[in-house]
């Protein structure tokens, strides 16, 4: 009997202990956190020990747990690397496919090129050198769009050749000194070249208006210009090459046709300077031959892109 009333008193005891305790519990915390703070303010290298101590103990155990995440998380990144590849490898495939396509159809065309030019006795162009030079300065303002070259009439310079990067045609030499030469862009407005459609053989004339793109004059009504057709100087006139490429056409807008450049203006350093033979044309007697008809001028399936007969000349 004395032993269960001991009993009750404790447990009576540790009740009112109990309820004591959930009475000052959020003051206590209160309290403790103040404690800290100030704690931390007066000894923070104290602050920072425990930190460091706590951090040093915790970190072999975030590593630990860190390690399957991070496994898990490699094999889902080789799973997609390897679909991304196998994607790729089908799309290459079918690239390498269509490329074998073209080399055959590219193969018969240049031996039956070669057959139909033996047939015909056909006369090559005669052999066009250049000149490498470099820009030295950029002479575009508001109303013109030039170049300056550290070539001159001292390396053979003349005014009228092409100037071309590996890009395309880039203008014309319009001014020659010893030392420099200035190129007029095809973007300038006095800028005027004679063109063809690449696929349809449509003649225009190329004009700049002093903007990043060139629009077409001169465009036969027939013609049927399409976005993304390649342009390429058709060498009327004997200044330029025939089939230099010059750009795509970019938009149509009210009829006109507007062409975007292969060059790329911002980045202009080296260039060549293209010394093209213009077609000997044989003068005619007025007297003798006034019905004769003037001599044609070279004809389109006569020519042949310049990059292929193009040697360099000693500067």
């Amino acid at each position: 009997m004395a032993t269960k009333l001991q009993q009750e008193g404790v447990l009576a005891k540790l009740a009112s202990l109990k309820g004591l305790i959930q009475r000052f519990t959020f003051l206590s915390l209160i309290i403790a956190a103040f404690g800290l703070m100030m704690l931390g303010k007066a000894d923070t290298i104290l602050i920072e020990r425990t930190r460091t101590a706590i951090a040093d103990v915790a970190a072999p155990i975030l590593d630990a747990l860190s390690r399957p995440a991070s496994t898990v998380e490699d094999f889902i990144a080789q799973i997609q690397e390897l679909a991304q590849l196998r994607e790729e490898n089908v799309r290459l495939r079918e690239e390498v496919a269509r490329l074998r396509s073209w080399h055959n159809v590219a193969t018969h065309l240049a031996v039956e090129n070669q057959s139909l030019r033996e047939m015909l006795n056909f006369v090559p162009p005669p052999r066009a050198t250049f000149v490498s030079a470099r820009v030295i300065a950029d002479g575009s303002g508001p109303f013109s769009r030039s170049v300056l070259l550290n070539v001159g009439s001292r390396n053979g310079i003349t005014k009228g050749q092409a100037v071309v990067n590996d890009a395309g045609l880039i203008g014309r030499v319009i001014e020659v000194g010893q030392r420099p030469a200035r190129v007029l862009l095809l973007t300038d407005f006095n800028s005027r070249v004679p063109i063809v459609f690449e696929t349809s053989r449509e003649r225009a004339i190329l004009a700049g208006d002093n903007t990043s793109t060139m629009r077409l004059d001169f465009v036969a009504p027939s013609a049927k210009a399409t976005v993304g057709e390649r342009i390429v100087t058709s060498g009327h006139g004997g200044q330029l090459p025939a089939g230099l490429p010059v750009g795509t056409i970019s938009s149509i807008k009210d009829g006109v046709p507007r062409v975007q450049p292969f060059v790329d203006w911002a980045r202009l350093e080296y260039v060549r300077v293209v010394d093209y033979p213009a077609p000997i044309v044989p003068e005619v007697d007025g007297a003798e031959d006034s019905d004769a008809q003037p001599a044609p001028a070279l004809s389109e399936t006569a020519a042949v892109r310049p990059s292929a007969q193009v040697q360099e000349r000693p500067r």
